[in-house]
């Protein structure tokens, strides 16, 4: 399933009401979203940096998915 900026956006407000890091888990990044989670995107720095990321994590997510889909249709041809 591609994903989509908006979500991700939307994730990323979330931060306001003290859920951080959602947006990044939802780009399959699981390490740094754990992070951000616990230290409050970190201590709010890295989160406002991440409005301006967001677009390239979404495009990496997707390029991840469909790099994995290819491969995954190679192997069982």
């Amino acid at each position: 399933m591609e994903k989509s900026s908006g979500v991700a956006y939307l994730l990323w407000f979330l931060g306001c009401f003290g859920i951080h890091g959602l947006y990044r888990f939802y780009c399959g990044k699981w390490i740094t979203g754990l992070i951000w989670l616990f230290t409050c995107g970190l201590f709010f720095i890295g989160w406002i940096v991440d409005i301006f990321l967001i677009p390239y994590m979404v495009d990496r997510a997707n390029t991840l998915h469909i790099s994995d889909l290819n491969n995954m249709k190679v192997k069982t041809d």
